[in-house]
């Protein structure tokens, strides 16, 4: 009875560490490692242990036994993977970094963002005697994209919240929240209070499309529209116009599918999660009945997952279409082209909503007089480079989209950090295994790009704070000469788990995981409601 990986893995290896027969790949430093879509348990090596199980922060992990129907796909995933890549030279057991012996005196450390690239960072300082680490972020809120860019619909995902609720309750651990660097504080105030800063900010923004309408009203990124159902203070009160029956996602990775799936859902499906209150009375009275995602290659050049294209195949009340060069979709190909297949396959049904995954379509201009009311695409044609790129070119063959409207969801950027160097090409803070420069650090998304899973952050921090060791045990590390004045005015763990109680106190009234605050007096108002805010 293999255990077998299913959708929510989030790639951090605790389970490759826990399983004593080693069958979990791939593991931290074999090829694929943090690219792979998840992680797979090879059937043939599992001795049904269960050791994973209890290591996996997520859930991920189940006996093949006890699989729902939407998840017996998983079954054939996780075997197919080693029909392909047999491991037959597998790296020896996983080990966590060694504990380092640190020179005599405190390490303290800032980690600037609370999202899981800087709680990973904070739970890897604090493996080693002698660490104190405080933790900086602008809202007031921690966990990032873990919070507010996890679909409400995958509340397995946001599990691993409770990974990062361990993590914070570490003695050496304190948080500053409510404080923005660069505005409350600056980066040399927190040089001067720490011996070493990590940048763990993540990527913000959205890339643009650059066509002809994109400033119109109606024509938002995935990033505002994902942060306004999720309840992020800077867009909980936005109002995207849900009054068109089509609307239309430019780009097919997974956050295209993940708002795909939520204007489709239904809202008392979506009532029984953590959504803003906001976005949920807004998607009851949406006209909604079509979400067009678009990409401009083929269908096996999707961008988004196998394990998120499962969840989308498993909709029982909305009818999933393929459109776009379907002879391309021969089954015997990739499991990603073989679910396409079957999903093309299928016999709409009359009067669902419905999703429908176009390729082979590029935008050309966003049409309107202030508002979105339509948009206009052209057909492509891929092309092959001499250096194996392929491209999609645009044909000309152009018609013209309905909607009100249009959602671009072709990757997130970063955003430079004041003092630093950044690279515009690659949105990233330049480095050499994660240091800037002795006394300053990047990890996450600003350090590697918009890459990876939730614990692909591991790895890429355990990096990080290797080069950080070894700066401080070297000398080469500044002592801390004073302090940053932010302690009296931020909010500490305290405060945070003061709005933690309040939003799942509501959240249990109304059978919810949590009612989110979104807005930052109810949040402060909550806060208020602990004890002194910064511990440490």
């Amino acid at each position: 009875m293999p255990y077998v990986v299913t959708r929510s893995c989030c790639a951090d290896a605790s389970c490759v560490l826990a399983c004593p027969v080693n069958c979990i790949h791939p593991a931290p430093g074999e090829p694929g490692f943090g690219t792979t879509e998840m992680l797979y348990v090879d059937p043939r090596t599992c001795v049904d242990c269960g050791a994973c199980t209890t290591a996996c922060p997520v859930d991920a992990l189940k006996p093949h036994t006890a699989l729902g129907e939407a998840e017996l796909p998983f079954l054939e995933l996780n075997a197919s993977y080693y029909k392909e890549n047999a491991h037959a030279d597998r790296a020896p057991m996983y080990v966590v970094p060694r504990q380092r012996r640190l020179p005599k005196g405190e390490l303290s450390v800032a980690v600037v963002g609370a999202g899981p690239a800087g709680l990973f960072a904070a739970d890897e300082l604090l493996r080693h005697p002698g660490v104190r680490v405080t933790v900086y972020d602008r809202l007031p809120t921690p966990y990032g994209l873990a919070r507010a860019g996890v679909a409400p619909d995958h509340q397995d995902t946001k599990r691993v919240t409770e990974l990062f609720r361990a993590i914070e309750s570490q003695a050496a651990f304190s948080y500053r929240l409510g404080v923005e660097v660069g505005t409350d504080v600056t980066h040399a105030d927190l040089l001067r209070e720490h011996h070493a800063v990590i940048y763990a900010v993540g990527a913000a923004t959205d890339k643009r499309l650059g066509i002809e309408g994109e400033e119109l009203t109606g024509s938002i990124s995935a990033t505002d529209f994902v942060g306004w159902y999720n309840g992020h203070p800077d867009r909980a009160h936005d109002a995207p116009d849900l009054g068109s029956e089509r609307a239309v996602v430019i780009g097919n990775g997974n956050v295209a599918l993940d708002v795909a799936r939520i204007l489709t859902a239904d809202p008392d499906t979506l009532a029984r999660t953590d959504i803003s209150d906001r976005a949920l009375a807004a998607l009851r009275t949406s006209k909604v009945r079509e979400v067009v995602v678009l990409g401009r290659r083929g269908p096996a050049h999707a961008a988004f997952t196998v394990p998120e294209l499962l969840a989308l195949s498993a909709l029982e009340d909305v009818d999933v279409r393929v459109e776009g060069r379907p002879e391309e979709l021969a089954p015997d190909t990739t499991e990603k082209t073989r679910l396409l297949a079957e999903l093309a396959a299928r016999t709409p049904v009359e009067g669902r909503r419905r999703i429908v995954l176009r390729f082979l379509t590029s935008p050309v201009r966003i049409v309107g007089d202030g508002s979105v009311r339509a948009l206009e695409i052209t057909t492509t044609t891929l092309h092959t480079d001499p250096d194996g790129t392929v491209r999609a070119r645009p044909t000309g063959d152009t018609r013209t989209l309905a909607t009100g409207l249009v959602l671009r969801s072709i990757g997130y950027r970063a955003r430079p950090v004041p003092g630093l160097p950044f690279d515009e090409d690659t949105g990233t803070i330049p480095h050499a295994s994660g240091r800037v420069e002795p006394g300053v650090y990047v990890a996450g998304w600003i350090k590697r790009g918009p890459t990876g899973f939730i614990g692909t952050n591991r790895t890429c921090a355990q990096e990080t704070v290797e080069s950080l060791l070894d700066d401080f045990c070297a000398g080469h590390l500044a002592r801390p000469v004073s302090t940053s004045g932010t302690e009296g005015r931020a909010l500490g763990l305290e405060a945070w788990r003061a709005i933690d109680r309040a939003e799942r106190a509501a959240g249990e009234a109304q059978e919810r995981p949590r009612v989110k605050l979104t807005d930052s007096d109810s949040l402060h108002r909550a806060a208020a409601q602990s004890v002194p805010a910064v511990r440490g």
